[in-house]
């Protein structure tokens, strides 16, 4: 496709399905060397690594639960380890849980807790563990949601509440890495075609509902969000730094 991102290295968690596998591949397309991390699906992730490899880029895939924030340095580090540096993280690692008032008696304390720790605590954790070794100039990519910055149904607090944290946190990161020229954004897809999105599918408004609130009147394509955090990763978006960019069809507006 390009060759803008050859010779960095780029980390993806969450890299074996869905949007996390989509960025793996288009950062490869770009010329990047492409770690990913999984926590369970070592046979996707082994996959997608044989597919990486197949554009001609160096690719691992590494086992570690974001869910236990000790995993972060040894994520870090084993990605050093292979390739020398890192260039490029994206946090793309999450859980969706969601479709539950929170006055529900029924609601699910410990899973609930468990996707604060996940999405939040663990992209911290990786980031504390990235920052001080990511290459000056380098680039960091939260994936939060939509709902990070518009909330259009009920029974989704919590979850959104983890994306409006990796907002704030995003911002005050690109504060603190600026004067490295290290840019850190936060991309806020809608609805995608992911097997997360179809996990939670039944909490929410049916899909009419949904898609009637979009201008564009669908769903956004893995690859249409994976292009724009390749191009927040590349060379022509030096400049863009704290962002949270929508990629949403225009939904709230």
């Amino acid at each position: 496709m390009s060759d803008m991102l050859k010779g960095k290295v780029a980390l993806v968690t969450g890299g074996s399905r869905g949007l996390g596998a989509a960025t793996a591949h288009a950062l490869a397309a770009h010329g990047a060397d492409v770690a990913i991390s999984y926590a369970a699906s070592a046979e996707k992730a082994d996959a997608v690594v044989k597919s990486l490899k197949a554009k001609g880029v160096r690719a691992i895939a590494i086992k570690s639960d974001q869910a236990d924030l000790s995993t972060a340095k040894p994520l870090i580090d084993k990605v050093i380890a292979e390739f020398g540096k890192l260039d490029i993280l994206v946090n793309n690692a999450g859980i969706a849980i969601q479709g539950h008032l929170v006055d529900d008696p029924n609601l699910d304390h410990e899973a609930y807790n468990r996707q604060w720790q996940v999405n939040v605590l663990g992209s911290i954790a990786n980031t504390r563990a990235a920052a001080p070794k990511l290459t000056d100039g380098g680039r960091i990519i939260f994936v939060g949601s939509l709902l990070g910055s518009y909330v259009p149904f009920p029974g989704v607090a919590d979850y959104t509440g983890t994306k409006w944290a990796l907002a704030g946190y995003a911002k005050g990161i690109a504060r603190d890495l600026g004067p490295r020229n290290i840019t850190v954004n936060i991309v806020q897809p809608g609805i995608m075609p992911t097997d997360m999105a179809a996990e939670v599918s039944g909490e929410l408004p049916n899909r009419d509902a949904i898609l009637d609130m979009h201008p564009i009147r669908r769903i956004a394509t893995l690859e249409e969000v994976a292009e724009t955090i390749s191009f927040l990763a590349g060379p022509h978006a030096g400049y863009i730094n704290g962002e949270a960019i929508n990629i949403a069809g225009g939904l709230g507006i």
